[in-house]
């Protein structure tokens, strides 16, 4: 958190040295009057100059914006950012040219710029936020793709008689494989391993 304490003779004038200071907009900021001055006769005589303490306000989405557009940027990708808020979820929709380089192989390249960009977020915020990154719908592409995976891998288990253990997935991801066999009668499914090596194991009943 960024703050100066400035003077000059009036309120306006120690406002106006504080932002330059700062190198921020009044908008953006927030102002406490700590003495509001005395002119004094003549502007000289028993003067006594205006004390304010100017704090700049951060916006913890802001600060996620920019950190995934810096990313990006050494990555060689022109993003565009659309934010969605839901509550306490943050949605960063990603779009532009070379997309391809921030999703990476299965979504890791995304997945590892998703939780730092919640770690950004969260530095900042007076309250706990989860973010989701997607870029090009591939969340829902790879959700399909994982519900799919899930029915293979149960048959599996079933015609086996054996667990069958999945890669190492995000929690979101493995809370999609969960909820897409909860209803098969013949297997069980519980998660195993410790993060970020945590993935999750079907097991015939």
């Amino acid at each position: 958190m960024k703050q100066v304490t400035a003077t000059g003779q009036t309120v306006e004038e120690a406002v106006e040295e504080a932002l330059a200071q700062l190198k921020t907009t009044k908008d953006r900021t927030e102002v406490v009057i700590i003495d509001e001055g005395k002119k004094g006769i003549f502007r000289i005589f028993g003067s006594r100059p205006a004390v304010v303490k100017v704090t700049v306000i951060i916006d913890p989405i802001e600060e996620a914006k920019k950190y995934i557009a810096e990313v990006s940027d050494k990555m060689g990708v022109n993003v565009e950012i659309e934010c969605i808020r839901e509550g306490k979820h943050i949605y960063f929709i990603l779009s532009g040219g070379k997309i391809a380089l921030l999703i990476g192989k299965r979504g890791q390249t995304l997945n590892s710029l998703q939780y730092l960009t919640q770690l950004v977020l969260n530095r900042f915020s007076d309250q706990y936020l989860t973010v989701m990154l997607d870029a090009e719908d591939y969340r829902k592409r790879r959700n399909e793709t994982l519900i799919q995976l899930a029915g293979r891998l149960a048959q599996k288990a079933v015609k086996t008689g054996k667990n069958v253990a999945l890669e190492p997935m995000p929690s979101y991801e493995r809370k999609v494989i969960h909820s897409a066999l909860v209803d098969n009668k013949k297997i069980k499914t519980f998660s195993d391993g410790t993060e970020p090596y945590r993935h999750i194991v079907i097991a015939p009943k």
